[in-house]
């Protein structure tokens, strides 16, 4: 009995959804308006002056607000700079969060607004055009996301960087205590509001949890993407973050109850968001690829 050689099984290579240009120049937009803006909140409120959209108690709110604008800077320019969804989403989902989240905030506090409560000459100029432009954003962030995930995938994929395993555990509490507290804060300001360290109103409460709902999303993502290479852009964002928020506690340290536990559990947050940045963009700079395998 003669047996016939076996056929081979040809092996598709995998491949990747292609980014679109509107989310890169998007991107683009968002690092500028993050940069300067993030940078006036932080210069203004840090000196102890209070300049923002909204009326607060205390001007460090508005600041760890800019300062979370100014930290994500970097990873929102390496995000204009990718080319693959795959690569770019870890750092896009956790955008469409922050500016979604910032403009609902925005109007579920409108009486909160300087434009309509009245105030510094500075601040009400300021706050129609906050109003405006997070909302033009928000609105561009869904129409540049959404589509994505149902485009055909027509790039050929790259080796991957897998995260390593004792990396993993420190990710998930990281990641999700970012986005239980962002949750609370977001959900449940009045409650929650009362375990932030320094003295808040509903509208602070609310935008502060929107970056830690963003920053929760961003790191869990990481985790679930499982790739150094890919993640990279939100890699980027954690550490600035950490280091501009510490300036800014720094600066207004008169203000923070630093013996409270929220106090010390805000610190460790920050500071695993240092350590995973720069674990991160090491790794990333001294491991090699995988192999890409169908």
């Amino acid at each position: 009995m003669s047996t016939a050689p076996a056929e081979p099984v040809s092996v598709e290579p995998p491949t990747t959804r292609a980014l679109g240009a509107g989310a890169a120049l998007l991107a683009q937009t968002v690092g500028v308006v993050s940069l300067l803006n993030g940078l006036l909140l932080v210069a203004v409120n840090a000196t102890g002056t209070l300049f923002g959209a909204w009326d607060s108690p205390e001007p460090l709110g508005q600041a760890m607000v800019g300062a979370a604008m100014l930290g994500t800077t970097p990873g929102l320019f390496a995000l204009a700079r990718c080319h693959r969804w795959e690569e770019a989403r870890t750092m896009m989902w956790p955008t469409v969060v922050a500016l979604t989240g910032l403009s609902a905030v925005t109007f579920l506090n409108r009486d909160a607004l300087v434009m309509v409560r009245g105030g510094g000459i500075v601040s009400f100029l300021y706050s129609p055009g906050w109003v405006a432009v997070v909302t033009g954003l928000a609105l561009w962030a869904l129409a540049a996301a959404l589509p994505h995930p149902r485009r055909p995938r027509v790039l050929p994929d790259v080796a991957r960087l897998p995260l390593p395993a004792w990396s993993k555990p420190a990710l998930a509490v990281l990641g999700s205590s970012w986005f239980g507290i962002g949750t609370g804060l977001l959900f449940l300001p009045g409650y929650w509001g009362g375990f932030v360290p320094w003295q808040v109103n509903r509208a602070d409460a609310q935008a502060l949890g929107v970056w830690a709902l963003a920053l929760g999303v961003g790191v869990l993502g990481t985790l679930a993407e499982d790739d150094l290479r890919r993640s990279r852009a939100a890699i980027l964002s954690v550490p600035g973050v950490a280091l501009v928020a510490a300036v800014v506690l720094a600066a207004r340290a008169e203000a923070v109850r630093w013996s409270s536990g929220p106090a010390l559990a805000l610190v460790a947050m920050l500071l695993g968001l240092l350590v995973a940045g720069a674990s991160g963009l090491r790794l990333t700079r001294d491991r090699r690829p995988a192999p890409v395998t169908g």
